[in-house]
């Protein structure tokens, strides 16, 4: 079975939710589908919550959703969706991951939004099928396994895996399902309903771009910020910078200054380093192979650097707790 295939009866999803699960991805999914019921005047989508462990999920904001089924037992789906959050830890459970390798040899249909697409990953559901997740969770994806075919998508409908990035963007993918199921004209009602007139493609970028992030437009300063991106594990020069936009040394600092605040090189190191805070708190690579992936020469010079902009040492970083928000 695909996500366009029509069955004349409920269509059964269940929410696979891990503790720490962001609240909004998870309610941006449900919403269209309850309205969706409610719409239609039966149950289109008949829909259970599977906490991974215990009774319960609790969200990263506290929310409390209980158990209406559990995973492993004797209850027939035609989707899972598995539910993360920036602040989720217990993605390498072997009973799920176990239970997930189980119901895809089944034919069941799988998903995950937020950080639940990395459960299908470490699953090793995910192979020769494309798929997406939170930006904050792309380094983990690419450390897991780089041949996996990961898109910087909004979500993803690959035959029968469906992924989102999360936050809202579970709205846009049930518009998406719900046309397939019954009828684009039925989705546009249900959007209506909840009003989210500006339904997104599942292509859509999952961030603002370079000129809304940092509310710049001049072009020099533009481009030279997305060649930094693009060289963060062989930083480039100054000169080698200034080339990329056409301008000399002096010129492009002068401008990074009025624009920024601070210098070329001042500024990409800060990237640098805001790196190497998202491979701390979302990858197990050592300290000193996230000093040479974030394109320093010594774990010694990284260490002192990481301290100075966010006053902790890189290990103590990683032991903290720094996640906050949702994803």
């Amino acid at each position: 079975m695909d996500f366009s295939t029509h069955i004349d009866r409920p269509f059964r999803i269940g929410f696979l939710l891990f503790d720490g699960f962001a609240l909004i991805a998870y309610s941006s999914a449900l919403s269209p589908l309850m309205v969706a019921n409610e719409l239609s005047g039966q149950e289109l989508y008949s829909i259970r919550n599977l906490p991974a462990s215990g009774s319960q999920a609790v969200s990263s904001s506290g929310a409390v959703i209980k158990a209406d089924a559990f995973p492993g037992e004797h209850v027939d789906f035609d989707l899972i969706i598995a539910v993360g959050g920036y602040v989720t830890k217990d993605f390498d459970s072997p009973r799920i991951l176990q239970w997930l390798r189980l119901l895809s040899r089944r034919n069941v249909m799988i998903g995950g939004i937020s950080g639940g697409p990395v459960v299908l990953a470490k699953a090793g559901i995910m192979n020769e099928r494309r798929m997406t997740v939170h930006w904050v969770f792309a380094d983990l994806i690419a450390e897991m396994d780089p041949d996996i075919l990961l898109e910087r998508a909004l979500y993803v409908f690959d035959r029968d895996r469906l992924t989102c990035a999360g936050g809202l963007a579970p709205v846009d993918m049930m518009h998406a399902l719900i046309a397939k199921h019954h009828s684009p004209a039925f989705a546009r009602d249900v959007s209506d309903y909840i009003m989210h007139t500006n339904v997104r493609p599942g292509e859509g970028p999952q961030r603002s771009g370079l000129v809304e992030r940092y509310g710049v437009n001049n072009p020099a300063v533009i481009t030279a910020i997305e060649v930094m991106q693009n060289n963060l594990s062989e930083p480039l020069t100054l000169a080698q910078l200034a080339r990329s936009v056409g301008l000399g040394t002096r010129q492009l600092n002068r401008q990074f200054k009025d624009k920024m605040g601070e210098s070329t090189m001042g500024f990409y190191k800060k990237l640098r380093l805001e790196k190497a805070s998202n491979f701390l708190k979302q990858t197990t690579l050592s300290i000193t192979d996230i000093a040479f992936a974030t394109g320093y020469v010594s774990s010694a010079h990284f260490s002192r650097d990481f301290r100075e902009k966010f006053g902790i040492a890189p290990s103590d970083y990683r032991s903290a707790d720094h996640r906050s928000g949702e994803a």
